[in-house]
């Protein structure tokens, strides 16, 4: 039997976020069909029903670089949004990711008596004690994508599910490869190699250059190599020229969106560091590692590394597993030396395949059902 209508109000940034959101949306919608939702997100999102005020690509900023760029207007659209949430509350808040700007308008929110929900729990990495109490004053209870962490926020008195990860449940266990490659018109006997340089228009800025020049040198290695490219909507316009700056001659087709089709096709990728690592894990493809920042997002970046991992594969793996080539050693070379060495060894291809397979079984487990279960608790609270 459906439960009643209810209205949630929600803040997604950046592609990754509108795909974690949507998705979410997607299952309480199951159980809530009158369900409204509101606030900031993204295309997929709007897909699923929600009434975007303002797009998620306001808040696709990188680093503290980028965050001072754009200050004034990310402060001036938080204070606006939580003026509106506060003349017409919602049943509940919940914040996807994008931390710096959703903890402190949960706080507020919190403050004034509506229950706050946090998905995602920030990268590890940021572990510090000051990161902790921002979370603790927040949010009501965060939705975990992975089963390590309930334990870190529960031992600081915060409420947390491991929930799974959406993703694993969305894409199959078996990665459908040829139907894939008939989708983008590659042939089936082809060698592919996807590139995926991030989502932020910062992180094309940075990391896009080093994976196109890697790949006119693989290319150069492999002649018959075939290289595809999804670009995130709005970014089209910083890509072009930068292949026919970098890449003019590649065997290569640049794809509006359909990262997905690109990972099921491929047979590795050279991926920006974030979500998409995890998708290419979920994908079973063999990987190189990518990130490269603004110095001084860098330098300030680096004392506050806890672990050695970056990649979501390798953290999961608590090991190496894939290799991470991040600031100075995120060179075209070292890309493409790493990527031709998963190319030559099909023996480490099958073993690291065999380990994103127990990675997508341990992260599939009904993350909509489970979100929806938290997410009613919270609201009877």
């Amino acid at each position: 039997m459906a439960e009643p209508s209810l209205s949630l109000a929600l803040v997604a940034g950046e592609a990754s976020g509108d795909l974690l959101a949507s998705l979410l949306i997607q299952g309480l919608k199951a159980r809530w069909p009158e369900l409204k939702t509101q606030g900031i997100g993204g295309p997929r999102m709007a897909a699923q029903g929600f009434e975007a005020w303002w797009p998620s690509s306001k808040l696709s900023v990188f680093g503290y670089v980028d965050a001072l760029l754009n200050i004034r207007e990310l402060l001036a659209i938080r204070r606006q949004l939580g003026d509106r949430l506060l003349a017409q509350p919602p049943a509940a808040f919940i914040g996807v990711d994008a931390p710096d700007f959703n903890f402190g308008l949960e706080q507020r929110l919190r403050e004034a008596g509506v229950k706050t929900v946090h998905f995602v729990c920030p990268s590890i990495w940021a572990w510090r004690a000051e990161r902790v109490e921002k979370i603790k004053r927040s949010a009501d209870h965060v939705l975990c994508l992975f089963p390590f962490e309930p334990e870190l926020l529960q031992a600081h008195g915060i409420g947390a599910s491991y929930v799974g990860h959406p993703l694993a449940d969305a894409i199959p266990l078996q990665p459908p490869q040829a139907q894939a490659r008939s989708a983008l018109k590659l042939d089936g006997a082809d060698t592919v190699v996807a590139l995926l340089p991030g989502s932020r228009r910062s992180e094309i800025r940075y990391i896009a250059e080093p994976l196109l020049r890697a790949a006119v040198l693989m290319q150069r290695a492999r002649p018959e190599l075939r290289f595809v490219m999804p670009v995130a909507p709005g970014l089209r316009a910083l890509i072009d020229p930068l292949v026919a700056r970098h890449a003019p001659g590649l065997q290569f087709d640049l794809l509006d969106g359909r990262s997905h089709e690109a990972l099921a096709a491929c047979d590795i990728t050279l991926v920006a560091s974030g979500t998409a690592t995890l998708e290419a894990a979920l994908f079973k493809r063999p990987m190189v590692i990518a990130y490269r920042m603004h110095a001084l997002n860098w330098w300030r970046m680096k004392g506050k590394n806890y672990q050695p991992w970056v990649g979501l594969p390798n953290v999961l793996a608590r090991d190496f597993i894939v290799p991470e080539l991040i600031q100075d050693q995120c060179t075209p070379e070292a890309l493409a030396r790493e990527g031709l060495a998963w190319l030559d060894d099909t023996a480490r291809c099958e073993r690291v395949r065999a380990i994103f397979q127990q990675q997508h079984e341990l992260l599939r487990c009904n993350t909509a059902q489970k979100a929806c279960d938290a997410i009613a608790q919270v609201l009877q609270a």
